[in-house]
């Protein structure tokens, strides 16, 4: 029975893959400091749904407080650690950008700490599309360079890409970095589009469509999302003999990127209209000017990610804005 360490439980995405292993009998321990960056509620109410599971326990602190994570992981000894904790967000890291510098940085080294300490058979960390930022040729592969991001909270998840590779070579921690496309479905973050667009259309105030509306997103499912994480659990890097095609196996280390994304550029334009479709409302339209830090389009090659484990994100964005839709309602008793 396998023991595994999540970090950011009583997050989104964090929630989900915690739920998903409970389900195959896993044993997990939650560690989760509960911020108010957004509505300290939603993810109060993710971790009373999972304390409700016997092989579920948790621990409330910050990542960054000295010791405490690496004495949290010591007692609770896992097999594996998946790191999705930290400050999330383009857009807030234009306004604080410690909140990253202390959550992404000094949080996710101790996470790498404790790692090294227990020598854990692999080790799974968050990092994001956002570290393609200038790139232009679509759709991204891992094997692009990534050397030019557009925001602190990107540059901050392309440092830890390069720190848990200096670990996994000085250390031999295998280590996969993930990297997400716009994750979207029920329990999400309200600082998201899907979330503020569906408010905004229920409650007859206007969403601001940045660039006009002329942008793309790869929406990814957040269960196709999770699935990709825990198919990467049995992907452990090694030594030449774990390669595969296309892979970005590290000559110099057990460490490789991964992209987790739908593979379909989806105009912004359209993903409006699937939720007005839904809700039956017309949305009051507020177009803007592209917003300083973001970009035009993501596209993920996931390929690889295929190649691995023989999964593929596949839901198609209008069910899962359908999802949502149905949950805001029951959540909010609309």
């Amino acid at each position: 029975m396998k023991r595994v360490l999540v970090t950011g439980t009583a997050g989104f995405i964090g929630f989900y893959l915690a739920r998903l292993l409970l389900d195959e009998g896993m044993v997990v321990h939650g560690y989760d400091a509960l911020t108010d960056y957004y509505d300290v509620t939603l993810k109060e109410r993710r971790n009373q749904m999972l304390l409700q599971s016997p092989g579920y326990s948790f621990t409330h602190a910050t990542l960054e407080e000295d010791g405490t994570f690496e004495r949290v992981a010591a007692e609770f000894s896992p097999d594996i650690i998946v790191h999705l904790a930290g400050q999330a967000g383009v857009r807030y890291s234009l306004e604080n950008p410690r909140a990253y510098l202390d959550s992404n940085l000094v949080g996710t080294f101790n996470v790498m700490e404790a790692a090294r300490q227990l020598q854990v058979a692999h080790l799974l960390m968050a990092s994001t599309s956002s570290v393609y930022g200038a790139n232009e040729e679509m759709p991204f592969k891992e094997t692009d360079k990534a050397d030019t991001p557009l925001t602190f909270y990107a540059a901050t998840k392309k440092a830890n890409e390069a720190m848990a590779h200096s670990y996994a070579h000085l250390w031999q921690i295998p280590t996969t970095m993930f990297r997400f496309f716009t994750v979207y479905g029920p329990w999400g973050r309200p600082d998201m589009a899907l979330f503020k667009f569906t408010k905004g259309i229920f409650e007859g105030t206007p969403i601001d469509i940045y660039n006009h509306g002329d942008m793309y997103r790869d929406f990814t499912y957040v269960d196709d999302l999770v699935r990709g994480i825990r198919s990467l659990m049995d992907a452990v890097p090694g030594g030449p003999e774990t390669a595969v095609e296309e892979d970005t196996l590290s000559p110099a280390a057990p460490y490789r990127i991964v992209n987790i994304g739908n593979s379909d550029k989806v105009r912004l334009m359209d993903f409006i209209e699937a939720i007005e479709a839904e809700t039956g409302i017309a949305a009051k339209r507020n177009y803007m000017d592209m917003q300083k830090g973001d970009v035009f389009a993501t596209w993920a090659d996931a390929s690889l990610l295929r190649n691995l484990t023989g999964y593929a994100p596949q839901t198609d964005v209008r069910d899962g804005v359908a999802k949502f839709v149905a949950w805001y309602r029951d959540y909010y008793r609309i």
